[in-house]
């Protein structure tokens, strides 16, 4: 009896990518949370307001703000990647799709996901599902780097005695969106460096690289 090729191997030949990532963003989350909690309690003492325990940090402004914002330029980039590169090309990339082919139809059968088996409406969602849910990420994250960042920002103004923000009116401040951008540039930078440089660049047996041996011309995989 042959089996598909998905139930061939143990857990971490097929799973180790992901298993990988998932631990270096807890580890690298946890660390955050640790260095974050001191940080922010040597800001309250310099700025003579009172010190929180690790729980209660977790909840603060400061922490939010740190970890959604991050979030929210990553799914940005990642939505947008997978739309653009539906509708775009870059010759010689072996991220892009090749401008000279037309994409392959792939036959429906019995082992299809259920929504292409359905057809209709409930296709036409499944075939942009992807980009969707990254959409709805980045949405979930911006809205909580917004709280986050509002919450710290009048929670610093108090201290200080200035005066505080709305919450709609914080929309308005600078400081929001220069959290932002300056997240945003750098992963759009990151996007266009794999793009331009996997046309003149290789790394033998990546999926994101194409062989060493093809041709700088050569675009996909």
């Amino acid at each position: 009896m042959k089996h598909s090729n998905r139930k061939k191997g143990g857990i971490w030949k097929n799973n180790g990518l992901s298993i990988v990532f998932i631990g270096l963003f807890f580890f690298t989350w946890i660390a955050q949370a640790f260095t974050g909690f001191r940080q922010f309690n040597e800001e309250m003492q310099e700025q003579g307001g009172a010190t929180v325990g690790f729980v209660q940090y977790l909840g603060s402004g400061h922490f939010i703000e740190a970890t959604f914002e991050n979030w929210e330029s990553e799914f940005l980039q990642m939505a947008l990647f997978v739309v653009l590169t539906a509708c775009l090309y870059q010759r010689g990339s072996s991220e892009s799709n090749d401008p000279d082919k037309k994409e392959a139809q792939e036959p429906v059968t019995k082992d299809s996901p259920w929504p292409v088996r359905r057809g209709g409406l409930v296709r036409k969602i499944y075939e942009n599902s992807l980009s969707i849910a990254l959409f709805v990420l980045f949405a979930f994250s911006f809205l909580l780097h917004w709280l986050g960042s509002w919450e710290h920002y009048n929670k610093l103004q108090g201290l200080e005695g200035k005066p505080q923000d709305a919450f709609f009116a914080y929309l308005g401040n600078s400081k929001f969106w220069f959290e932002s951008f300056q997240n945003w540039q750098s992963e759009f930078l990151s996007v266009f460096a794999m793009v331009a440089l996997s046309i003149f660049l290789r790394q033998k047996g990546s999926a994101q690289s194409k062989p060493v041996e093809a041709p700088d011309s050569k675009t996909g995989d």
